[in-house]
């Protein structure tokens, strides 16, 4: 209740004494000004001190969250998405002396939001300009059918990032990502293989192995415990190079379609160079090939996925066989007549030739006698001999570690008759990897144990199973040298460096048969022959070497010349001294000055 400005009782009061009752009215009036201006400050206070508290609270806020800001990584904005993150890191590969073979690039992925973009039609045409495989009426669909979020490119380069921030457009954004890293292109393709994007989110993406060692060893490399720690190789990158320069040149001068070679150490079974041609450039891997003979494809790793009939070279393992179990000597004679009619099969020499009737062992490697090695495996017998051949390991797959050799399976007659066993002997009928040729040839170079070939870095010795005695084994590279000393593969005869290796000439099937104009030529050889170190097998698919009055198609014309030049590069970078061959008394000359 509101106080009266003229109260009775004091109205009657001030009466009764004879004093104006209008002063009262007055006092009463100004003290309750003076209440209500005082209530009126106190409000007006409190809600200056509240202003004050929110503004500074509202300032406080705003400072927090710029220095916030100022020490985050500057980025795109994302769109929000729920999920598990995506693990990005991948281990490096490096070869046997740590040199880097594949590494990771920070880069970026390139998307849009079209519901935010300004004008979708331009920059459909815009990017349609800069990235040629896009298509603008494409583009300009995906930007205008109601999508929130459009994938436009998985990886783009610096210049053409640039580019498109200079459309200047809201709805265009990128993403950081890292992509793989091939610095040395070409080299050592098919070994490592590539990589393409799995798990993706618009801040990162997974690295996964599509070929190669890159997908057998995917685990390993994807590992994020091991994300620091290079994968190591057995390759030793100047010796990749350089076989891959004298292969590349040997196959263009021998008019050969395509070429594999294999480098292995033949002590620890270590691969030190592995050449597949034509080859490609991991960095822009080229689609699998949709029609066609798949052999035809630069994809096609001829070294594990090519099985070929690998002809002569298999001599060796007929020979090597006949004096394991005690049948023949170096110096036994055998019967090499030729022609020999087996049923109503003929075997024959190479241009109708006779090395008969008598050969020793030896000689039967170094002339190469289809009919001589064909008794020989009559002698052991199927049985036998495929067993012998299965535990080199030339009946199975290769264990080395790229995916494609898992895959690859020789070719292997169901049934083993004779005749079976008489043309495997010499290396027809069956079709085995030049990657097993290797091996079986450096357990024979070693002493006669199997070791399983690897192109990881082998810090221990591994065990091998022995597959021949040691006297076997020098036996048979005794042999393997008179080839090149004596027999067919005299061009491949290396000054200091005692090659020892096997001609094969094998011609390609056709249609149910063979075909004469068409071979897979091989020379498999160990250097130097005194103490066996290394391994090269050199294969070229339909070579012709043309210098001549008429083509020439043998291995010794056209694989060996090569490998020779192969051995002649590599060897010094092997660390392999050449021996100096003393010079025959009779060979020097008096002279007066």
């Amino acid at each position: 209740m509101r106080t009266p400005l003229r109260p009775l009782a004091l109205i009657l009061n001030a009466r009764a004494r004879g004093e104006n009752p209008d002063g009262i009215q007055r006092e009463n009036a100004r003290l309750r000004n003076e209440a209500g201006r005082d209530r009126a400050r106190s409000r007006a206070e409190i809600r200056l001190l509240l202003l004050g508290i929110s503004f500074a609270m509202a300032f406080a806020t705003i400072g927090g969250r710029m220095g916030m800001l100022s020490w985050d990584v500057p980025a795109e904005p994302q769109s929000a998405a729920s999920g598990a993150e995506v693990v990005a890191g991948r281990a490096e590969i490096v070869d046997r002396n740590g040199r880097i073979l594949a590494t990771n690039m920070t880069t970026n992925a390139l998307y849009a939001h079209p519901k935010i973009m300004v004008d979708p039609g331009r920059v459909a045409s815009e990017l349609a300009a800069i990235f040629p495989e896009l298509d603008a009426a494409d583009l300009a669909r995906r930007f205008t059918d109601g999508r929130s979020f459009v994938w436009i490119r998985r990886v783009v380069s610096p210049e053409q990032m640039q580019r498109v921030h200079e459309i200047g457009d809201p709805g265009l954004l990128f993403g950081p990502r890292e992509m793989r890293l091939y610095p040395n292109g070409r080299l050592a393709a098919h070994v490592l293989g590539g990589t393409s994007f799995g798990a993706e989110a618009v801040a990162s993406a997974e690295l996964i192995g599509t070929a190669g060692i890159e997908r057998q060893m995917n685990a390993r490399l994807s590992d994020p415990a091991l994300a620091n720690t290079p994968l190591a190789l057995s390759l030793d990158l100047t010796v990749q190079a350089t076989v891959a320069e004298v292969l590349q040149a040997g196959m263009a001068m021998m008019n050969a379609k395509a070429a594999t070679a294999i480098v292995m150490d033949v002590k620890s079974g270590e691969v030190l160079a592995m050449v597949s041609l034509p080859d490609f450039d991991p960095n822009d891997r080229p689609p699998p090939a949709t029609s066609g003979d798949p052999a035809d494809s630069p994809l096609f790793n001829r070294a594990v996925q090519g099985m070929y009939e690998l002809g002569s070279t298999f001599k060796i393992f007929a020979i090597s066989q006949a004096m394991q179990i005690g049948l023949v000597t170096p110096d036994t004679m055998v019967d090499a007549n030729a022609p020999m009619r087996w049923g109503r099969f003929t075997i024959k020499e190479f241009e109708g030739k006779n090395y008969g009737p008598l050969l020793s062992v030896s000689d039967v490697i170094a002339k190469s006698s289809n009919v001589a090695t064909a008794r020989i495996g009559l002698m052991i017998g199927g049985v036998r001999q495929r067993e012998f051949l299965q535990s080199l390991g030339l009946l199975s797959q290769s264990p080395v570690e790229v995916v494609e050799a898992s895959k690859a399976k020789p070719i292997v007659p169901d049934k083993w008759p004779d005749i079976v066993t008489i043309t495997a002997s010499y290396g027809h009928g069956i079709a085995s990897s030049p990657m097993n040729l290797a091996a079986a040839y450096a357990a024979i170079a070693n002493g006669g144990v199997l070791l399983a070939p690897t192109l990881l870095r082998r810090d221990t010795p591994p065990e091998g199973v022995r597959v021949m005695d040691a006297k076997v084994a020098a036996d048979a590279v005794k042999m393997l040298r008179l080839v090149v000393t004596k027999g067919t593969a005299s061009m491949g005869d290396v000054k200091g460096y005692e090659v020892a290796g096997k001609t094969g000439t094998a011609d390609k099937p056709s249609k149910g048969g063979y075909t004469e104009e068409k071979v897979i030529n091989t020379f498999a050889s160990t250097f130097p022959a005194s103490d066996p170190r290394y391994v090269l097998v050199l294969t070229l698919d339909e070579p012709v070497e043309t210098s001549g009055s008429k083509p020439r198609r043998t291995a010794g014309w056209t694989s060996v010349p090569v490998a020779a030049e192969v051995i002649r590069r590599i060897a010094p970078i092997l660390g392999l001294r050449p021996t100096v061959e003393p010079i025959p008394l009779d060979g020097l000359t008096a002279v007066s000055n």
